[in-house]
């Protein structure tokens, strides 16, 4: 309207808001550029990135695969399957922008059936808790070798899936209750099937006698 000599430029300005400088920068752009928005064509500025979209997201996938990476290891990933080579505390501020801190890392035994699990507690969930007793051992882990951090998404655990090995030291087992241990032993290496029924026939059985 204004080249076309349609309208002056003072109703222009009422109509659109623009200020007369505002207006004459406007027309320049689009006489130089054929477009009323500045596009900034070319590289960002400031310092190019080193690692792009594509390895900031191979990264993670890494991480939901294995939690427990240490960062020289992603290096050395990064290095031989995407030819990158970075510092790893590049590695480390992208994940940090990424949403991926570290923290404590919760191992799942590989062994673990979800469906048993659920089974089972639809089963006790029938009995008092006054009526239910547990009876577990344990034993010095002196042979599995595994880290205890890991990284995640931010509000999210660090999960790791391993084989749990157990070593042959001291056995404790023991009664737990609501009211407590009722009964306990300790014997130097494994619980055999006698010794198991052994405690069963002489601390599990008096102690709930005992109890009731």
């Amino acid at each position: 309207m204004y080249e076309l000599d349609v309208l002056p430029l003072h109703l222009i300005l009422e109509c659109v808001g623009f200020s007369e400088s505002t207006f004459y920068r406007i027309l320049d752009l689009w006489v130089t550029t054929g477009d009323v928005v500045k596009h900034n064509i070319g590289a960002l500025p400031g310092r190019p990135r080193l690692l792009h979209f594509d390895d900031v997201d191979y990264l993670l996938r890494l991480i939901r695969h294995r939690p427990d990476w240490f960062l020289d290891e992603l290096l050395e990933l990064l290095k031989t399957n995407r030819f990158i080579s970075v510092h790893y505390v590049t590695i480390h501020r992208e994940l940090c922008h990424a949403g991926v801190s570290l923290k404590k890392l919760k191992k799942i035994a590989t062994e673990r059936k979800e469906d048993v699990r659920n089974q089972y507690i639809e089963r006790m969930a029938q009995y008092n808790p006054d009526e239910l007793g547990f009876i577990d051992e344990t034993s010095k882990n002196d042979k599995t070798c595994a880290r205890s951090r890991g990284r995640s998404k931010k509000g999210h655990r660090a999960v790791m899936k391993q084989k749990f090995v157990r070593g042959r030291r001291l056995t404790a087992t023991a009664l737990l209750t609501t009211k407590g241990i009722a009964a306990s032993s300790v014997i130097e290496g494994s619980m055999t099937k006698a010794l198991y029924l052994n405690f069963l026939e002489n601390e599990v059985v008096c102690d709930i006698m005992f109890l009731s």
